[in-house]
């Protein structure tokens, strides 16, 4: 599972082929002890939990990155290494 971004503590991973888990294209945010799926679509969580202030950040991010994060999501669900995106 690929690193994608970096940013205040916060790691973004996409994992490969993981249409299955979740049917939403989504990202896989860490901080700390937390973990959580964050949808890219809306920024709403499907598995997991991160605090409030860093969740806010990670869909702010989303917001702002949407696209590449889409475009990333259509390499990793095919089994391709997904791009490295700008953090926030």
């Amino acid at each position: 599972m690929p690193v994608i971004s970096m940013f205040y503590g916060i790691i973004i991973r996409m994992y490969f082929l993981d249409d299955q888990h979740h049917s939403a294209p989504h990202i896989h945010a860490r901080y700390a002890e937390f973990e959580a799926s964050v949808r890219i679509a809306d920024g709403e969580v499907l598995a997991g939990e991160l605090p409030r202030k860093q969740l806010r950040l990670v869909q702010a991010w989303i917001e702002l990155r949407r696209d590449e994060l889409l475009a990333d999501w259509e390499l990793a669900a095919a089994g391709q290494m997904p791009y490295k995106i700008d953090p926030l």
